[in-house]
């Protein structure tokens, strides 16, 4: 199968909270946006990165001398990667006997991830799911993301894209065209806060969710709850006041926040810019899917969500 080749950084299998049934979560690397919150930081940039995993180093000096850039040195405690010299091209990984260092993001073709996905199509087919693609954002590989949701259709495997949906309108229109199924992230109403927590503003997010479900084409808001970020009253008001304006009123998917990618964060060699966060109490998440239900909406409070560990 020829066509465009694509950047992942994983393929998950068996997964429950991507959408209907069980499905397979394709990650495609890069995003437009910065949240703080993010549990997938790894999908952030488009090329492959270098993971470091300290706890598991047995000290044994392979890396450092695999590294052809000389970006690893060696010291008391686990090697430490000068990122300005590393390339990401995986040598160190390729030595490593204890899985202390991982090169995330590979490429790969539309053959080679259909292959993946094909090993599930009986349980696709009993449960109801299909294919969930994710990422990072996938609409920032417009061209590999048709090329994988043509292939899936002509293959009969439902489709799921889950976006924040910062994009532009052409690239929403022929990703979304092409799928069964979109859900899409709402982090927050607030612009300034959506800001600050994003890094970009929501103007062209909100406008491209009204413009899809004006479309009919079948959405799932879904809201990542941050504790102290997007929980407030009136910040869940607006969300429902807005939800409820959309054609269709489209069902919310409560996603309430999780640590999982905390780790994530320390490995790839930044800071986490929630340290004091935590997940935040059942008896919120029900208040919030109460206060949203009132504006006659379908509510639904999730698991995590579509997080590689």
């Amino acid at each position: 199968m020829s066509g465009p080749r694509g950047m992942i950084f994983d393929i998950k299998r068996f997964a429950i909270h991507d959408g209907p049934g069980i499905r397979t979560t394709v990650f495609l690397k890069g995003c437009p946006l910065r949240c703080a919150s993010c549990h997938n930081p790894e999908g952030r940039a488009s090329g492959p990165e270098i993971i470091l995993r300290g706890a598991l180093c047995i000290r044994c000096g392979a890396c450092t001398r695999a590294c052809p850039r000389g970006a690893l040195s060696a010291g008391v405690g686990p090697p430490r990667l000068d990122r300005s010299r590393c390339d990401a091209c995986g040598a160190c990984a390729e030595v490593c006997v204890a899985d202390g260092i991982e090169r995330v993001g590979r490429e790969a073709t539309v053959a080679e991830v259909l292959a993946e996905v094909e090993r599930d199509i009986v349980v696709y087919d009993e449960s109801g799911g299909g294919v969930t693609f994710s990422g990072g954002e996938p609409l920032a590989q417009p061209a590999f993301l048709e090329a994988l949701l043509l292939a899936c259709r002509a293959r009969g495997i439902r489709t799921a894209v889950d976006t924040c949906g910062y994009a532009p309108r052409e690239t929403i229109a022929r990703a979304c065209d092409l799928a069964d199924l979109i859900l899409y992230d709402i982090k927050m109403m607030d612009g300034e806060g959506h800001r600050a927590l994003t890094g970009v503003p929501n103007r062209e997010i909100l406008e491209n969710l009204r413009w899809l479900a004006a479309r009919g084409r079948p959405v799932v808001v879904r809201v990542p709850l941050v504790p102290g970020v997007n929980d407030g009253d009136g910040e869940v008001r607006l969300l429902g006041e807005f939800v409820a304006s959309l054609p269709g009123r489209p069902p919310i998917d409560i996603l309430p926040y999780h640590r999982s990618g905390a780790a994530k964060y320390e490995r790839l060699g930044r800071v986490y810019a929630l340290p004091d966060a935590s997940p935040p109490a059942a008896a919120r998440v029900s208040e919030m899917a109460r206060l949203l239900a009132d504006f006659g909406l379908d509510v639904t409070i999730r698991g995590n969500p579509h997080g590689r560990q």
